[in-house]
């Protein structure tokens, strides 16, 4: 006997908006929850509204249609949010972006304000949960100034891991690049992100973080990058990346 076809699987109208590229999930639930969302001519204001694929979308009275994918790097400042938009009126990534004429971006997991480096953005979400998903363990290259001095101790004690407000905070690889007389400089490896894992990480152990430069993610370096500048990826770059997520 003939199985039924299966009916397509219905996501939310936002997150198709997102997966389209064409803005983020919460921006997309905001302009559906102020009526600026068709779905085959109707107004809804449901952010979970059911779309199959077929149904034609309209955000703000023009056809919604998957983005061309764009990824881009960039080398942030310290002292830059990440964010689309701050409450508190700080300077953020995008105003870097201003003028470029780029579509929305989204960014690829976060750095911190006090922290810089390699930050990536895109509009292609699928690829940036496969970079950001702890399960694919993407790892995450960082040079760290820390006030004293980490001995071999240290840096096993960083591989074993310790806990911090109940959480295991551990580095998946830690070396020493060069002591100062009051500072060193550590590489650290991260193959997953906790909130302000290398900061807590080295507090527990005693130390300091007075610098913080995210140098590469996966295979990919920061490189030449000066700060505060950003430049596309090749395709060659997105698709190392997509790899090393997998």
């Amino acid at each position: 006997m003939r199985r039924p076809a299966r009916s397509a699987p219905a996501f939310g109208v936002a997150r198709v908006l997102s997966k389209r590229g064409v803005c983020s999930r919460s921006q997309a639930e905001k302009a559906t929850r102020e009526g600026r969302v068709r779905v085959d001519g109707r107004v809804v204001r449901d952010p979970e509204f059911p779309i199959t694929g077929t149904e034609h979308i309209e955000l703000d009275g023009g056809g919604v249609e998957t983005a061309t994918p764009v990824y881009v790097a960039m080398n942030k400042p310290r002292g830059i949010v990440v964010s689309a938009a701050d409450e508190r009126g700080r300077d953020t990534v995008y105003g870097l972006l201003e003028g470029a004429g780029l579509p929305w971006l989204g960014p690829v997991g976060r750095l911190d304000k006090a922290s810089e480096g390699l930050l990536l953005l895109s509009n292609d979400t699928a690829w940036s949960a496969g970079i950001t998903d702890p399960a694919t363990h993407v790892p995450k290259t960082y040079h760290v100034q820390v006030v004293g001095q980490p001995d071999e101790a240290t840096l096993s004690a960083m591989l074993t891991g310790v806990i911090d407000g109940g959480e295991p905070l551990r580095a998946g690889a830690a070396s020493l690049l060069r002591r100062g007389e009051k500072t060193a400089w550590l590489e650290v490896t991260l193959d997953e992100g906790r909130n302000r894992h290398i900061r807590r990480l080295m507090s527990v152990l005693g130390f300091d973080v007075q610098r913080l430069v995210r140098v590469a993610i996966g295979d990919l370096p920061l490189g030449d990058l000066g700060k505060g500048q950003w430049r596309h990826l090749t395709g060659a770059e997105a698709a190392a990346l997509r790899l090393g997520a997998r």
